[in-house]
């Protein structure tokens, strides 16, 4: 999922490009991105969203914008109210794909079994961020997804669509072939015994 942190977009007074480029970023790697939002700067409208936007979901949110010096940049403050878990590294790599990078505040951490992301508003700015961790993002929020299942035979797949429920399209799909490959040995292995 994606959400534009931005009073100019909200207002109509700016395009979303920044939402645009991380949605064309995260499909090229693989990710199918199933709803993007906008909400205003703030603290308080960026935790909302976020609650909203995480609710009984499983992946992957990125969100862009905010995370500058200007008074109204407020997205780490609204996302730390939100995730149970920060992961400082992912965002410390984020920072340092280039020299401006460093100006980011943005932060990364887990709430329930989403993983949230802070990248930059500029459209050049939020994808460089973004593919310096996409990597481990797939492989985090794919933890994130299997692990924390109820039922640990319930890995969100079903038998008419060769991708898995959309509360848990997180993963690239050639993770999802071979997690399906890996599911169906199981699931064959059991019925023998």
């Amino acid at each position: 999922k994606v959400l534009t942190v931005s009073d100019g977009v909200v207002a109509g007074t700016r395009l979303d490009e920044s939402g645009e480029a991380l949605t064309r970023c995260l499909t090229e790697h693989g990710f199918v991105v199933i709803d993007r939002r906008t909400c205003s700067d703030g603290t308080s409208v960026v935790a909302e969203a976020l609650r909203s936007v995480g609710e009984d979901f499983s992946g992957l949110i990125v969100t862009t914008g905010g995370t500058g010096f200007a008074p109204r940049d407020q997205t780490p403050e609204g996302t730390r109210l939100v995730i149970e878990r920060e992961a400082p590294g992912i965002a410390e790599a984020m920072r340092t794909v280039s020299p401006l990078g460093r100006l980011s505040r943005g932060v990364v951490g887990t709430s329930g079994r989403a993983l949230i992301c802070n990248t930059p508003g500029s459209p050049k700015g939020c994808v460089e961020q973004l593919e310096a961790v996409v990597d481990v993002l797939c492989k985090e929020a794919k933890c994130l997804c299997i692990n924390t299942q109820a039922n640990a035979g319930n890995y969100g797949f079903n038998t008419v669509s060769k991708y898995p429920r959309a509360d848990y399209i997180c993963v690239s799909e050639k993770e999802l072939r071979l997690e399906a490959r890996t599911r169906q040995k199981d699931l064959k292995l059991l019925m023998e015994k």
